[in-house]
């Protein structure tokens, strides 16, 4: 965990932030996490994210979204692939998440995308994470 695996950790960060209703939460920045910020929110999963820099590698922060009820929109995110055990799915097995409320996130040839657009591209790649 920590360091290691940098998608788990930024994952952990919005799971946390989520919990203790931040509104936002900020990480080292990198360029798959900033791809996947951008779809958590093309998704509407979060509201926004700033990139910003700093001595070292620059910050990405993540602008936490919450429904009427003041709950997180994400219910839970969850890594698949991870370093040590990485996950490949083909543009035919790219899993429906929660029948399909859920959304599943791709690295594919083409950039990092959610699973339906993954399928509509008709390409499958590493399968980084589930969100719902």
């Amino acid at each position: 965990m920590g360091m290691t695996d940098p998608i788990a950790d930024m994952l952990t960060r919005i799971r946390n932030a989520g919990l203790a209703r931040h509104q936002k939460t900020d990480m080292p920045a990198s360029t798959i996490k900033e791809a996947l910020a951008t779809v958590l929110k093309e998704q509407g999963y979060i509201k926004n994210l700033k990139m910003s820099s700093d001595d070292k590698q620059g910050v990405l922060r993540i602008y936490l979204k919450y429904d009427e009820e003041n709950c997180p929109v994400i219910h839970e995110i969850t890594r698949v692939s991870t370093p040590g055990r990485r996950v490949y799915v083909g543009k035919d097995e790219i899993p429906k998440v929660k029948n399909g409320l859920g959304c599943a996130i791709v690295s594919t040839s083409k950039g990092l995308m959610d699973g339906e657009s993954a399928r509509a591209a008709q390409v499958g790649g590493e399968f980084i994470c589930t969100v719902w």
